[in-house]
């Protein structure tokens, strides 16, 4: 197969599923690794794809462009382990806690399990499989809806509705973006309102957001910088954004691992 055809394929996969893997690649397709990685350069250079670690992506367009979770989840990988290692120390026993969708979110669950006594609260089917998986014997709560979002969250007015009688002690916020004026936002307009919902049953409310978030900018507005406690973000995140976030919101940034993208 010519890099050109090799090439079409790996975009098709991308187009459909968001994200490709460069050992699914190989297997499929009969070449080596380094093969596969000139076709993902060669995409990236056109804007076709973008690069990650051990594969690539879907682009980031408008601002209602939703990646599913499968694309999202190969994205920042280091940064969202390391916030999701940091925020677990906010979590005190006994709690009650919420956890919005989100890669970020569900990595942050997985992170649990030396918490006891938890009542988590969760919109995600994604996180509420993680913590299933994990074995917790406490109570996990999973809000229903009527409309399932491409990041795997249950959201409309049943969900709002559960959210709007309950009383949290913390509420992890996973985003699609933060910038300037927009403040911290989504580009589902009905994940919007559930997660908005969720702000406002916090005690206290806690933004779990990586570096790359910065500038991008989804289509509504979930919370102002303002109306957040603390955001958790990664040593990535530029200085000027760092100067800004700190004059609205008590501000954390994690240490990532390196990992053999580094290298």
């Amino acid at each position: 197969m010519l890099a050109r055809q090799r090439q079409e394929v790996i975009l098709d996969e991308v187009r459909r599923t968001g994200a490709v893997q460069v050992g699914e690649l190989v297997q499929r397709l009969g070449v080596s690794d380094m093969t596969i990685r000139r076709d993902l350069d060669a995409l990236a250079r056109r804007g076709l794809v973008e690069k990650v670690y051990g594969g690539a992506t879907s682009t980031i367009g408008a601002s209602t462009d939703e990646p599913g979770f499968e694309a999202k989840s190969v994205r920042q990988l280091a940064e969202k382990e390391a916030i999701a290692k940091l925020a677990v120390e906010q979590v005190q026993p006994g709690s009650a806690i919420g956890l919005s969708a989100g890669t970020t979110t569900w990595t942050l669950a997985r992170e649990l399990d030396e918490v006891p006594d938890l009542t988590i609260v969760t919109n995600s089917v994604r996180v509420a499989d993680a913590l299933q998986q994990r074995g917790r014997v406490d109570r996990t709560v999973v809000l229903t809806g009527g409309v399932r979002t491409p990041s795997d969250a249950l959201v409309g007015p049943v969900a709002v509705q559960s959210l709007r009688s309950l009383h949290l002690d913390l509420v992890f916020l996973g985003v699609h973006g933060m910038a300037p004026r927009a403040g911290f936002t989504t580009p589902n307009l009905n994940e919007c309102e559930t997660n908005r919902a969720f702000a406002e049953a916090a005690g206290r409310l806690v933004v779990v957001a990586d570096s790359s978030k910065w500038s991008t900018v989804g289509i509504s507005t979930i919370v102002d910088f303002d109306e957040v406690d603390l955001l958790i973000s990664d040593q990535g995140l530029p200085p000027d954004a760092r100067e800004l976030l700190g004059e609205h919101v008590e501000l954390l940034l994690a240490d990532r691992r390196p990992t053999e993208e580094d290298e």
